[in-house]
């Protein structure tokens, strides 16, 4: 039984959580919140495995809730946020400072069902999830060394690197592109996160890594030194005109319960790019991305899974793995250095 925690100002918003939660024979509702002060005594009596998190609250904002939070007993968050894009920013920072997952709240383009099975999908996945203490999480190695990356030099004509992860990706992908090199061929990827809240794990990207990363629009062209990022609730679909690489942006129905989903992408890319793409599938809650893996390795890809020891949650990559996808299973400090030889 999986024991929640709500806190979030609005006596609706806790009641309809609630009540929807409820509804789930693994889930306990153990106690609800209207701010982080009464929320921190609720921790202590109830002793919550999940907590879910609104960021707009009164005596002390969400965000500086989960900074001390994660600092001082950190336990899993799921953020409940409003999915207007005036709010991603702080979705994102949310994600930064330790939350597992964002969801959005109940509103005009969410309906409350739909808002339910994400929770609970966030929830079991938080439930599993592997938190460190914030001063902990940052003393990770570095992925690679400068020189060694500097000694690459990349033959980037007609290579693809694809990525994918849901639960904790936001953070590995940070990882991971921070330490590729500024011509690294054209990047396309895949993370499991709300409408709207795409652009801006773009935006955060693009200011911090070598590349450039931006949201994918359709018809984008996938050149070198460019990634990009799958939009929230569409899918991306990796595309081939002669010796250019470029990217469809489409509706259809989710694959494994997501849109979008790192097995429509993963598939494009073992039929578009065959051995001239790399594969990396990392931290994430399910299957999505094991089949699409293993479809680009036996197009003659080369497949890297992220190793249980550094995933949030071992589900996609464990999944990989059982069914012979991966070529190299490697903690996520290992993955950059590990595309870049694959990429030489």
């Amino acid at each position: 039984m999986i024991r929640v925690l709500i806190v979030d100002d609005s006596a609706l918003v806790r009641k309809v959580l609630s009540e929807e939660l409820s509804k789930f024979h693994d889930i306990e509702v153990v106690g609800t919140a209207v701010d982080p002060y009464v929320a921190r005594e609720k921790i202590v009596k109830t002793k919550p495995d999940v907590i879910t998190l609104d960021l707009e609250m009164p005596r002390m904002d969400g965000l500086s809730f989960l900074a001390k939070l994660m600092k001082h007993h950190p336990l899993p968050v799921v953020v409940v946020s409003s999915q207007a894009p005036a709010n991603s920013r702080n979705a994102m920072m949310a994600l930064e400072l330790g939350a597992v997952e964002v969801i959005p709240k109940p509103g005009s383009s969410y309906t409350v069902p739909d808002v339910s099975r994400q929770l609970v999908r966030a929830i079991r996945a938080a439930a599993s999830a592997r938190i460190l203490p914030t001063a902990q999480a940052k003393q990770e190695p570095a992925s690679a060394p400068k020189e060694q990356k500097e000694n690459f030099h990349l033959q980037t004509t007609h290579k693809v690197l694809a990525i994918g992860a849901s639960t904790g990706g936001t953070k590995a992908i940070e990882a991971v592109l921070k330490q590729l090199p500024p011509n690294t061929p054209g990047t396309v990827i895949v993370q499991h996160m709300p409408e709207n809240f795409t652009a801006a794990f773009a935006e955060r990207l693009n200011n911090i890594c070598p590349m450039e990363v931006r949201e994918a629009k359709d018809d984008d062209p996938v050149v070198p030194g460019v990634a990009l990022i799958a939009p929230g609730n569409k899918h991306l679909v990796l595309q081939k005109s002669g010796a250019r690489y470029y990217v469809r942006v489409k509706d259809g129905p989710p694959v494994h319960f997501q849109r979008p989903s790192v097995d429509v992408l993963f598939n494009s890319v073992a039929h578009a790019a065959g051995p001239n793409a790399v594969g990396v599938l990392m931290t994430g809650m399910g299957a999505d991305g094991a089949q699409g893996l293993l479809a680009m390795r036996q197009n003659g890809a080369r497949t890297i899974a992220e190793d249980e020891s550094t995933c949030v949650v071992y589900g996609m990559p464990k999944e990989a793995v059982k069914l012979g996808a991966a070529e190299k299973v490697v903690p996520l400090h290992q993955i950059p250095a590990t595309v870049l030889e694959f990429l030489s």
